[in-house]
């Protein structure tokens, strides 16, 4: 037995190091290709990322070689080089005298005699530069070469990482099958399978393997009990197979983010404290609350931090509150559901509500970042509002949808009129269908004028919807339905067309100016809004430059990316593009110095208080200054006063609108208006 066992001990080692020479060899030539199929992607991806570094600020370049202008095109230089691999940028005229260049020496490095016959030292780029559209003209050229060492750096890394790693897994390997190769033994194989044969499959835990005699404490003993082990707990599976079905069961019902109850266990609880309650002749309070702008929340710190936001809200609101223990659900997205229970009366509850609003008010720190929300609240009371759990509810929830529309961190509780008002907004949504077929819309026009002139050099067109039963209904109620159910986009193009065509009409009056039309988030969104903007203008000649769209900051943010892409291409086209309402959204120096835009618009809640308000000075100041030095020109809206436009004029404001000159008009009264304000303008002149 001795001599048997030394003889497999000696041909063992022989097999494992045979083993090992064939793994080592084989990791090495694996390891290999690896780097080398690494290498190509790392140039490939060198490749792109010049590419798409290029075609960010083509545009730019094209506009400046075109305009001669060595300050744009300094700062297109200057912008390529905050990366950091780029050793050289320059933008030339087609005869190679540069307009703008940089360049700085390559990276010294150890590595190079290894990476610079893979990638070479440095890679050049060059793309010619034309305005695009019909003009196929190459005003000039931006040239690029990126240093290739700091990609060459992040390889060689990779590389050797890949290198060691497949030595190491090739060295495993090669024990794991020594292994293999030395547990494989016939006999004690034989009786463990002979064993295994007896086994019963309905109850294979009765009936257990017997370890071979002399391995009961070696490796076959130990696959023999683990065999073992793994037959008992089939058997015990099978029993547990019930209890696993009921926990899933219960894991259903709650919500995965925040652990809270879900709508569905939310209901069956409230049903029995409604039940409760019903016994003991006591009232009950459901509070229903959503996150105020949570979307924007989303969009400004990422989903990730959203997520973040919620579970900390959740962890707030759990626990006693100020009438003693809560109940909280998660409904879904933004919106929860507290239940305080054995309440007095109605005050109560309004104690409830203002603890909630102060607990969510709380910063919260996101990864570093404070974040501070607010939220609506609407509430229902047992059995003043409700005696059932789903009536209750739904009630809860429509109250807080009202009360978002009236204003946001404030609570409102349920009473008779809500349920009117909610047939009163479907029956308008309903009305709204019918208000395009049936003429029931008509534009006005309110004069846009230039402070420093004096004149009126355009007109912003707004939508006007003359009910047939409840008159003039204003903008701020049915434009958000039109949004909501999508039919602005029919309502958007009828607007679109008809200030097209009454430009056309005053353009053959002798009366060229520019028309502002609203450009909605919904608009925007469309696939061919540029197709149909730009036939709308050739079917009714009118020159690109006569049109301006505004769009507002939340209107872009939701896909920033397309709606760049489609601004761009209208603004390649002679659109002007301006931002409106400008300082009450983002606000963001990110998405302006990306958007093609010619205008600000400073909302008109900064101009109310102008001069009054010190804060809205500031930020009416800021706008301004901002526009200056982006070199757009800023709108103010809402100018209502001679101070505020004496203020505008002397701070730089170009342009403004509002009812010191003119509310919004008629076709035919703006035309009065533009023929006797010019009039007024010139006798005043001469006068002087």
């Amino acid at each position: 037995m001795d001599k048997e066992f030394q003889f497999e001990h000696r041909l063992g080692y022989r097999i494992l190091r045979w083993v090992l020479l064939i793994a080592l060899l084989s990791g090495i030539l694996l390891s290999t290709a690896q780097a080398f199929i690494d290498a190509w992607r790392v140039s490939d991806e060198l490749d792109q990322q010049a590419n798409q570094s290029l075609a960010l600020v083509r545009e730019a370049a094209s506009q400046a070689v075109y305009s001669i202008d060595e300050e744009l095109a300094q700062q297109v230089v200057d912008g390529l080089f905050q990366q950091q691999a780029v050793r050289m940028a320059s933008i030339t005229h087609p005869d190679g005298e540069p307009l703008a260049r940089r360049q700085r020496p390559l990276l010294p490095a150890d590595y190079r005699p290894l990476t610079d016959p893979i990638f070479l030292p440095e890679r050049s780029y060059r793309t010619p530069l034309s305005r695009g559209g019909n003009d196929p003209t190459i005003y000039g050229y931006l040239d690029v070469n990126y240093d290739t060492s700091y990609t060459a750096a992040s390889w060689l890394e990779r590389a050797t990482l890949t290198f060691l790693s497949g030595i190491a897994r090739a060295v495993v390997l090669a024990m794991v099958l020594f292994c293999v190769f030395h547990i494989l033994l016939t006999r004690p194989l034989f009786r463990i399978i002979k064993s295994l044969s007896r086994v019963n499959p309905d109850n294979p835990g009765h009936t257990l393997l017997e370890p071979p005699k002399g391995h009961h404490k070696d490796e076959l003993g130990l696959w023999v009990n683990a065999t073992n082990n793994l037959l008992m707990a089939i058997t015990e599976n099978l029993e547990k197979q019930a209890e696993t079905e009921a926990r899933v069961s219960r894991l259903s019902r709650y919500d995965k983010l925040t652990g809270l109850p879900n709508r569905e266990l939310l209901l069956a609880n409230l049903g029995s404290y409604l039940d409760e309650h019903r016994r003991n002749n006591q009232s009950l309070a459901v509070f229903c609350f959503g996150i105020d702008d949570f979307k924007g929340v989303n969009e400004q710190h990422g989903y990730h931090m959203g997520d973040q936001l919620l579970q900390t809200v959740a962890e707030r609101l759990n626990g006693d509150g100020p009438n003693g223990p809560l109940v909280v659900a998660r409904l879904g997205s933004d919106q929860f559901v507290v239940v305080d229970r054995h309440l007095r009366d109605g005050y109560q509850g309004a104690a409830t509500s203002e603890w909630l609003l102060q607990r969510i008010a709380q910063p919260i720190s996101l990864a570093g970042r404070v974040v501070s929300v607010t939220a609506t609240i609407g509430i229902a009371l047992y059995p003043a509002d409700a005696d059932h759990s789903e009536q209750l509810l739904q009630r809860a929830e429509q109250t807080m949808t009202l009360a978002k529309t009236a204003g946001r961190n404030q609570f409102q509780f349920y009473v008779a009129s809500v349920d009117q008002e909610i047939r009163s907004r479907k029956k308008l949504e309903k009305d709204l269908q019918l208000a395009l077929p049936s003429h029931q819309f008509h534009l006005v026009y309110q004069p846009q004028i230039n402070l420093e002139t004096r004149r009126v050099i355009g007109a912003e067109a707004l939508l006007r919807w003359e009910h047939p039963e409840h008159g003039l209904v204003p903008p701020d109620q049915f434009i958000p339905l039109a949004e909501f159910n999508g039919s602005i986009v029919d309502i958007g193009l009828w607007v679109l067309d008809q200030a097209c065509a009454q430009a056309a009409e005053w353009t053959k009056a002798g009366m060229p100016i520019r028309i502002a039309v609203n450009l909605s988030a919904v608009q925007l969104r469309q696939d061919d809004i540029v197709d149909t903007v730009l036939s709308t203008l050739k079917r009714h000649a009118i020159p690109p430059g006569r049109l301006e769209l505004e769009v507002t900051e939340t209107g872009f943010m939701e896909n920033l990316d397309s709606a760049i892409e489609k601004l761009s291409r209208l603004r390649s086209e002679g659109i002007n593009i301006a931002v409106d309402d400008f300082g009450t959204g983002y606000s963001s120096l990110t998405y302006i110095k990306r958007l093609p835009l010619q205008h600000l618009k400073i909302d008109k809640q900064f101009i109310h208080d102008l001069l009054v308000n010190e804060e809205d000075t500031r930020i009416a100041n800021t706008i301004i200054d901002l526009g200056r030095s982006l070199n757009l020109d800023v709108i103010a809206e809402g100018v209502e006063t001679e101070e505020q436009e004496f203020y505008l004029h002397n701070r730089g404001c170009q342009l403004a609108q509002g009812y010191y000159f003119s509310k919004p008009l008629k076709p035919d009264d703006f035309a009065r208006f533009v023929t006797d304000f010019h009039h007024k303008i010139t006798v005043d002149s001469t006068e002087r």
